[in-house]
């Protein structure tokens, strides 16, 4: 980022996701004046929060890793994020549970972890030992010298090709790891982590692969008060710098003016000038809607619609009258069928009669999320988007959740009988309350043939002073890969505005 501080320079963020939240607060900490938009009552943009009765429901992400790219936003004023809020270890990172009742906890801790899969297999312990082997070497390459680098130009890609060929970053994460390990179980063990950035592991680049080695390095976390609460301590921390938040504020429309500001109206009907924008919202969104008058966003949209959208998600939460005391903090619950399930979810054209769930029981770490001697749940089950599965979500949902509800309780006993508030979040919500394209939970997926230089650039090249944030433009989906997005975008716009 250039040491220039420059002078009356202001810029727009749309959406106050962790995405914009962290360009916000980069651009406001270089000098630059700052507002953030908000469409909804509340910051956050997926990462909302819903209280009930007592109960503290999280809507957005609830798996922290990679804390120290959060440390750097307070960091570039010389502040501490522990001084805003608490990050809390979560042990073990993941319990997996199958159909059949086999379990496995997934923990950081090495020599735990290669105990639990010798007693699977000799043969796969050592395989996965040359595994993770692998999985570190990816994350030199792909974590390490890519994930906050801008890709603008296709030679970009090319100066890194050599180095993904080598990692072999056309195969899936599921073809690699099938490699190092045999056992079914453990190879879904080991490449489940690319649904939770909405990839498919069958079709997904290995590249992402690294997620295991990024949790060995730095571990998984949740913080005290709920991932709204370290919103919140984001907040905090841009109005202190300076920064402009307005809730109850959508951008309707942006256009470029004769001097190449851009002219932003909100839903207020309130007009502004700014010199660069930056959108955290729904790409898809951004080019359609707000800059809809815009010729080249018109092509921008044409391209977007040919590209494969990541699936969806039906959320449930829900609060309970006892406490859940024996379950992990996060639970993945696999159904009978893995590469079958995915099929339908990622290729298929119906919403599949089975599931495979993750389960968060924020209350094991933070019992204040609930009243006492209570518990709050969230469960999510991966579904196709909406341009796949034509559902009529307004009239399953109910029964959705209520089979969702017994499958959970294999691992939550009686749950119906306990459950005492309950809401849920559907693919049309997704679309209608977060204007996601297709109701994608994670935008455009992260295939090798739409990441990097072939995803969404961080930075419009014909527009100027448009830029974008988000898990749709690179380096993708997950609480590292928005702030890291925020890292790259923030240091072309900086770059920019300071030659100009």
């Amino acid at each position: 980022m250039s040491s220039n501080r420059p002078s009356g320079k202001s810029a727009a963020v749309i959406g106050s996701g962790f995405g914009g939240l962290a360009a916000a607060i980069r651009l406001q900490s270089a000098g630059v004046n700052t507002v953030l938009y908000e469409a909804r009552d509340k910051p956050g943009g997926r990462a909302y929060v819903y209280h009930d009765e007592g109960y503290t429901f999280d809507a957005g992400p609830t798996v922290v890793t990679a804390p120290h790219t959060l440390e750097e936003l307070f960091e570039l004023t010389d502040r501490k994020l522990e001084d805003y809020i608490e990050l809390m270890e979560v042990a073990p990172m993941y319990r997996l549970i199958w159909s059949d009742g086999d379990r496995f906890d997934y923990v950081r801790d090495a020599d735990k972890m290669l105990e639990q899969i010798r007693q699977r297999s000799e043969k796969d312990a050592l395989g996965y030992q040359e595994f993770f082997k692998y999985s570190e070497k990816v994350f030199d390459k792909g974590y390490t010298d890519l994930v906050d680098r801008p890709f603008l130009r296709f030679s970009d890609m090319l100066r890194v090709t050599p180095d993904l060929m080598k990692l072999r970053a056309e195969r899936s994460v599921y073809k690699t790891v099938s490699k190092y390990v045999k056992d079914e179980h453990l190879r879904q063990a080991m490449s489940f982590h690319s649904l939770l950035v909405g990839g498919n592991p069958f079709q997904t680049s290995s590249i992402y692969t690294l997620i295991h080695f990024l949790e060995r390095q730095w571990g998984v976390y949740f913080p005290r008060g709920g991932t709204h609460a370290l919103v919140r301590a984001l907040v905090k921390l841009f109005e202190e710098l300076g920064g402009e938040i307005r809730l109850n504020s959508p951008v309707k429309q942006a256009s470029l003016t004769d001097k190449n500001q851009h002219k932003i109206v909100d839903g207020n009907g309130e007009t502004q000038h700014y010199d660069v924008v930056v959108s955290n919202a729904d790409i898809h969104h951004t080019y359609k809607q707000i800059y809809g008058s815009n010729k080249i966003a018109k092509k921008r949209v044409k391209k977007l619609e040919k590209m494969d959208w990541s699936m969806s998600l039906f959320v449930l939460h829900f609060g309970t009258d006892i406490e859940y005391k024996d379950v992990a903090h996060h639970t993945i619950l696999f159904g009978p069928r893995y590469k079958g399930l995915l099929d339908e979810i990622f290729k298929g054209y119906k919403l599949p009669d089975d599931f495979s769930l993750y389960l968060h029981v924020p209350t094991v770490t933070d019992p204040k999320l609930a009243p006492e001697g209570c518990s709050a749940g969230y469960v999510l089950a991966p579904v196709p988007h909406l341009g796949r599965a034509n559902v009529d979500w307004d009239s399953i949902a109910e029964d959705y959740a209520d089979k969702i509800i017994q499958a959970l309780e294999v691992e939550l006993p009686e749950l119906s009988k306990h459950i005492v508030t309950r809401r849920h979040f559907t693919p049309k919500m997704f679309e209608d309350e977060l204007v996601a394209y297709k109701g994608s939970a994670f935008s455009v997926a992260p295939k090798l043939t739409q990441s990097a230089y072939f995803r969404p650039h961080n930075k419009d090249k014909k527009i100027p002073g448009l830029y974008f944030v988000g898990a749709g433009t690179h380096p993708g989906a997950g609480l590292p890969g928005v702030i890291n997005s925020a890292k790259a975008t923030v240091r072309l716009v900086m770059n920019d505005i300071t030659q100009n």
